[in-house]
């Protein structure tokens, strides 16, 4: 079983996974929502610097009441941030090497604000899966193939 049918199946609990696979967002997105889940997109690939993924991210996952104008308020609007009735929600962000090369800091921040939100357990289940090829991390892999 694939590291996201494993996630999405509930054998393993949400938290800020790295992901080495190649398949297609749109596919990827078909089986998180076939699953019952919901699914987010964040294109990083332009993201060099701390405004552009605030705006992202927000954008990406619909927040409300959001201009984007710091990390503490990305945490306070991901808090409430809803998986409309679903199981959870599966936020891909493909492309987070280009921030995490440019501004350290603030892919630093960004992780730890997103894996602080996955990790909520009073809020919807939320599992971030960063994917592509970047700087080493410490961060767990989700498996691609079976275990």
């Amino acid at each position: 079983m694939s590291g996201l049918a494993a996630l999405l199946a509930g054998h393993t609990k949400p938290d800020l996974y790295r992901w080495h696979n190649a398949a297609h967002v749109e596919d990827v997105a078909h089986a998180v929502e076939h699953a019952g889940w919901r699914f987010v997109y964040l294109d990083g690939w332009t993201v060099e610097d701390e405004e552009t993924f605030l705006k992202a991210a927000g954008a990406a996952l619909d927040l409300p009441d959001y201009d984007g104008s710091s990390f503490d308020q990305l945490r306070d609007r991901l808090a409430g941030c809803s998986a409309e009735g679903r199981h959870g929600i599966v936020l891909l962000w493909d492309g987070w090497s280009p921030l995490a090369r440019h501004e350290e800091h603030s892919f630093g921040t960004a992780r730890a604000v997103l894996t602080d939100r996955a990790r909520d357990e009073q809020a919807d289940k939320m599992a971030v899966v960063i994917r592509g090829e970047g700087p080493e991390l410490d961060v767990p892999e989700l498996p691609d193939g079976p275990h």
